[in-house]
């Protein structure tokens, strides 16, 4: 019995991911997109999108986040399995780990959300949230990449990369305590992405390439066999991209 609800709780957790990004790219075709996130011929950018207002906006960031922030959970999700058996653990602290971590996510949403309205307001990002100046794409570029070199993000990072110590420090048992520990690991994990969110007002918000890459980057930053060593090579990247933006290279 045990077997059967787990399988159907990984099911329906994968079902969820698959779902968001199914959404995401029936809105990118019923806007007339490519995979880069830029408008056919006839449409431009301020009428491709008509978010203007925060409602939409903030449903879109939110489908966004379970479709590129779920993915990075699993390893964090099999470590409190393991810990299942010795620390008491249970389906519903499982649980309660996934609810907690996603509902900062959604926090997150409705904050980028926001500014993304203020950016709009202010000219600096077109409809589909792309910034419209090179300043503000190189500033990006450069913020987040030397964010990957910062002690913050050591830190984030390091909560993210092992998650198993974050649980025998902090554990508690049933589906509160998993809630208490998924909200604690999710304000880690938006400590260690939040910069990968920020670039899409670089590589488009709505385009499903920027969004891939992302989610790959994060993913592989959370792997414990390798995570810690792409994060700066990925910080380098992206310094050298807002060199080269700077510069008029690309």
């Amino acid at each position: 019995m045990q077997g059967i609800i787990r399988s159907g709780l990984w099911l329906g957790y994968f079902a969820v991911i698959l779902g968001a990004w199914a959404v995401l790219y029936a809105m990118s075709v019923g806007m007339g997109l490519d995979l880069l996130g830029r408008p056919g011929p006839g449409m431009s950018p301020p009428t491709v999108m008509p978010m203007a207002r925060f409602a939409p906006l903030f449903a879109m960031w939110a489908v966004m986040m379970a479709a590129m922030m779920l993915p990075t959970l699993v390893p964090t999700l099999r470590s409190y399995e393991d810990l299942m058996t010795s620390a008491n653990g249970t389906r519903a602290g499982w649980l309660g780990v996934l609810l907690g971590y996603f509902a900062v996510w959604v926090g997150f949403a409705a904050v980028i959300a926001a500014l993304q309205l203020r950016l709009l307001s202010a000219g600096l990002v077109d409809g589909l949230g792309v910034a419209t100046t090179r300043g503000l794409s190189v500033g990006l570029l450069l913020l987040v990449g030397l964010y990957q070199f910062s002690r913050a993000k050591a830190v984030c990072h390091g909560v993210c990369h092992a998650p198993t110590l974050y649980f025998l420090r902090h554990w508690r048992t049933g589906i509160d305590g998993g809630l208490r520990m998924g909200l604690g690991l999710g304000v880690y994990c938006a400590g260690c992405c939040w910069g990968f969110m920020a670039l899409g007002f670089v590589g488009g918000v709505m385009s499903l390439a920027w969004m891939g890459l992302a989610t790959l980057c994060m993913v592989i930053e959370k792997l414990p066999q390798v995570g810690r060593y792409v994060t700066r090579p990925i910080g380098a990247a992206l310094v050298a991209g807002a060199v080269a933006m700077g510069a008029g290279v690309i």
